[in-house]
């Protein structure tokens, strides 16, 4: 059954998160909180290349927010475990021709809800290597070492326990994967539990903006953890920003994939896209300013609210394909805010712990999110009607 869904690789508050308010008093960027849909605390995928289940799991966090099942704390490794062991399936029925590393996609979490079901975090915490954060380098190291070794090998027949071996070294550093667990004094496997949550997988959907396929079609977006091969529909950037407005201010959350890599996204709670050619140099000496490395410039850009570049669909077409915009790292987008000079913002929940301004929480400009973001995630009811008329959803 293939679903319509993908992206992204990499890449402790309370019941719901807050978006801190900063006072007028403060210079640099104050924001003023305008829609802020709940969210469950932020997680840190520490030194892990797992953004992936971070994001597609506080989405389906907020899902069960949104419907009213409560606030629940669902286990990011239970995903990984499973991604990890269905791409070294793959990677090796290719004989290595493919793409075998800890990234991921949104659609790997959907496809293992739907397949391999959900467990708690108390059920799976994922942590066996004697550390209180997440350190995926020497799984990751010892992992493709052994996938590479069998997939490249060049043998006339695989042994039959090869899959016995992946998962015996993923089983010793997350953990196994619980085939049975007591939650709040009741058992479960992780089927019946996915099922209780009555989170469905085809109510999910992934949407993209690019040009080298039709739009209101769905294409597999050509990135290489989309190793499932996860459809998006294909719809135009202006289309895709309404979506996202029309979700927030109707109740949802978004899984956003987005490139991470531009330096207007810093790393204490902004991202913007400066326009460096209309930047405002009052207060500022010129020749210091041409002096400036662009470095400099872009961290001098994104100190306080300024111009920021509004990219055509043009722009966006040509940054995928020249590959200035990758395929970096996927956040949740829930809210929008504004700054004091009226510039509009969404409110993004990341999974880089609360070690930053905000608490862990990421003001994107719209502009940014219009240039960078690859792909979203969400529910279909979010659509707007009359472009879910157009792709066929209604």
């Amino acid at each position: 059954m293939k679903k319509i869904l993908l992206t992204v690789a990499a890449c402790l508050l309370g019941f719901t998160t807050k978006a801190q308010e900063v006072s007028p008093q403060e210079e640099g960027f104050q924001f003023t909180t305008i829609k802020e849909n709940p969210i469950t605390s932020v997680k840190n995928q520490n030194r892990s290349s797992t953004c992936w289940s971070f994001s597609g799991i506080a989405l389906l966090e907020s899902e069960l927010l949104r419907k009213g099942k409560g606030d629940f704390d669902l286990s990011e490794m239970f995903i990984v475990h499973n991604t990890m062991r269905d791409r070294a399936n793959l990677y090796v029925r290719l004989h290595g021709d493919g793409s075998f590393s800890p990234g991921g996609s949104f659609y790997d979490v959907i496809a293992t809800m739907a397949d391999q079901g959900l467990v708690p975090q108390e059920a799976m915490e994922g942590i066996k290597y004697g550390e209180s954060a997440h350190n995926h380098n020497e799984v990751d190291a010892v992992a493709g070492a052994y996938v590479n070794a069998i997939a490249k090998g060049n043998y006339k027949k695989l042994s039959p326990i090869w899959k016995d071996g992946l998962t015996a070294i993923y089983d010793t550093y997350l953990g196994e994967c619980p085939e049975n667990f007591t939650y709040n004094g009741k058992e479960y496997t992780p089927k019946s539990f996915a099922d209780e949550l009555d989170l469905k997988a085809d109510d999910y959907i992934s949407l993209t903006s690019y040009t080298h396929h039709p739009f209101y079609d769905k294409f597999i977006l050509e990135i290489q953890d989309n190793w499932r091969g996860g459809y998006s529909y294909n719809l135009p950037i202006d289309e895709l920003m309404e979506v996202m407005d029309n979700a927030v201010d109707k109740g949802y959350t978004i899984a956003w994939g987005s490139d991470v890599s531009e330096a207007g996204f810093t790393r204490n709670g902004i991202a913007v896209m400066p326009d460096l050619a209309r930047t405002d140099l009052s207060g500022s000496d010129m020749a210091r300013w041409t002096g400036m490395t662009p470095a400099d410039k872009s961290k001098e850009a994104t100190s306080k609210p300024g111009p920021e570049l509004l990219a055509t669909q043009e722009m966006r077409q040509a940054a995928f394909d020249n590959w200035e915009t990758t395929d970096d790292h996927g956040m949740l987008i829930y809210g929008t805010a504004k700054d004091q000079e009226g510039n509009e913002y969404f409110l993004v929940k990341n999974s880089w712990g609360t070690d930053n301004k905000y608490n862990g929480i990421w003001y994107a400009s719209k502009p940014f999110v219009r240039y960078k973001t690859m792909n979203i995630v969400l529910h279909k009811d979010a659509l707007p009607k009359h472009i879910a008329k157009k792709l066929g959803l209604k």
